[in-house]
């Protein structure tokens, strides 16, 4: 029986999960354009372990949404991931942000090609392509949206999911690409990609991990 804790905060979702041997037993989650994610994210730890009547001390690993997204959301979620397998000696399993976008999507809904999109700024954004099997057909990378952008996949249809395909639904035009509306990462989409790493002993060294930008940060001006 593994008991895993999920975090994810790579976007405007502050979502937090536990899992007993890939199932969830508690979560808690709150979307905000505020990116509350340092306010939030120890509160709904205790949450939910207080929800599922246990210990934290029984959690056997904590799972992490590594990105790419949200700078300070993924070190809000980075920091607090490595402090509870320091202090708690469990080790740290980092589950691509994208990948579990995609994994979730096919249970629910069904295609040739999965592509999440994590909005980054203007037409940009974080974007991967998977196949039915959650296999990568095209690796992640930074995408500026054209009506171009994907056209040597649309041969088959394309579901395009996430906050960052919004922006990107009236610029590509074609009869095969399907829009899902509403969807954002969430910790419950982990259990079953960190049951099958906390299995196979696929952890990360706690010391040095670092998620995954895919672009350095670039600070906002202040408001004078």
């Amino acid at each position: 029986m593994a008991l895993i804790l999920g975090i994810e905060t790579a976007t405007k979702n502050c979502s937090v999960a536990l899992f007993k041997d890939g199932i969830a037993i508690a979560e808690k989650e709150h979307i905000s354009d505020g990116y509350t994610h340092a306010e939030q994210l120890t509160l709904f730890i205790q949450d939910v372990i207080d929800s599922a009547n246990i210990n934290l001390n029984k959690v056997e690993a904590v799972a992490l949404s590594k990105g790419p997204g949200s700078y300070t959301g993924l070190r809000i979620g980075t920091s607090t991931a490595k402090g509870l397998c320091y202090a708690l000696d469990i080790p740290l399993i980092a589950i691509s942000t994208l990948k579990a976008m995609a994994f979730a999507m096919d249970k629910n809904e069904k295609s040739a090609i999965y592509c999440p999109m994590i909005d980054a700024r203007r037409m940009e954004v974080f974007s991967a392509l998977y196949d039915p099997n959650n296999k990568q057909i095209r690796g992640v990378q930074a995408d500026v949206v054209n009506e171009n952008t994907y056209e040597e996949f649309l041969a088959n249809e394309i579901m395009f999911f996430g906050d960052g395909s919004l922006k990107c639904q009236e610029i590509i035009n074609h009869k095969n690409a399907k829009f899902i509306e509403g969807i954002h990462p969430s910790a419950k989409n982990l259990g079953t990609l960190a049951k099958a790493k906390f299995e196979n002993n696929d952890f990360e060294d706690v010391a040095y991990f670092e998620p995954y930008y895919l672009k350095d940060f670039v600070a906002g001006k202040k408001n004078a």
